[in-house]
């Protein structure tokens, strides 16, 4: 390696270590999450994915707000995704629901959640239109609701179990749009509308506590499967925009 690449890689900007270091805390979660469901210890490894959500939605927004964003970033944040929101929800599930009694089933519908969310994380990439919603449900969502399974404390049997993981895979490689909320900024919001939403979620939590999460990730599952897009209802039209930028 001549001096020019040795000072390259010496001087990389601090701002685009930050996100990478956000993402590592997905990382974290996600094999903590999976040891700790090989141990029997079923929610904190729950919780532990729920943890990965907020460092998946953080790193993204540091990138942004830092303008540290980078190609190795966007690798990095697929593969904290696969492990965080596709084997380790499988895996749990699987540990928590199936089990070895219902033969090769279980093991496949698991492999298949896993591999439906690195497919999804794969086109992802190369397909998708920041500006526009999701196409199929995004991994992060996949695996709450499998989390939130496990933290509701859902009565749930073995079949149910794998059709669930089937059909969540499934909708993670579908054409169905999903809400993505990265498109709203505090310029495009209807705000009474935003916070009538987010006064909904609290009040979800406030009334339903633990099984909170699965109550969400169900709504948001239902959402694109009746195509109501969340953030497109929260945005103002282009003129109360442009109405709200010049206010400030």
């Amino acid at each position: 390696m001549d001096k020019h690449k040795r000072k390259q890689v010496r001087n990389i900007p601090f701002r685009m270590i930050i996100p990478n270091m956000i993402t590592s805390g997905s990382v974290f979660c996600g094999v903590s999450s999976i040891i700790l469901t090989s141990h029997g210890k079923l929610l904190p490894a729950a919780a532990l994915i729920c943890f990965a959500v907020f460092f998946d939605v953080m790193d993204g927004r540091v990138a942004r707000s830092l303008g540290g964003g980078s190609h190795f970033g966007e690798e990095l944040d697929s593969l904290a995704d696969a492990i965080s929101f596709g084997v380790a929800p499988a895996f749990l599930v699987y540990s928590a629901y199936i089990g070895p009694d219902t033969g090769i089933w279980g093991p496949l519908a698991a492999s298949f959640f896993a591999l439906c969310g690195v497919l999804r994380l794969a086109r992802f990439n190369v397909t998708h239109v920041p500006a526009g919603p999701f196409q199929g449900l995004p991994i992060p969502a996949g695996g709450l609701t499998l989390a939130a399974m496990v933290i509701a404390g859902a009565p749930v049997t073995p079949l149910v179990a794998i059709c669930a993981m089937c059909f969540i895979g499934a909708l993670m490689v579908s054409s169905v749009p999903y809400c993505n909320a990265k498109r709203l900024n505090k310029h495009n919001v209807n705000k009474v509308k935003l916070y009538g939403m987010t006064t909904f979620i609290v009040l979800c939590f406030v009334v339903l506590r633990e099984k909170a999460f699965l109550a969400v990730a169900l709504m948001y599952i239902i959402s694109g499967l009746v195509r109501f897009d969340g953030a497109a209802w929260i945005m103002l039209d282009a003129e109360d925009e442009r109405s709200a930028e010049d206010k400030e």
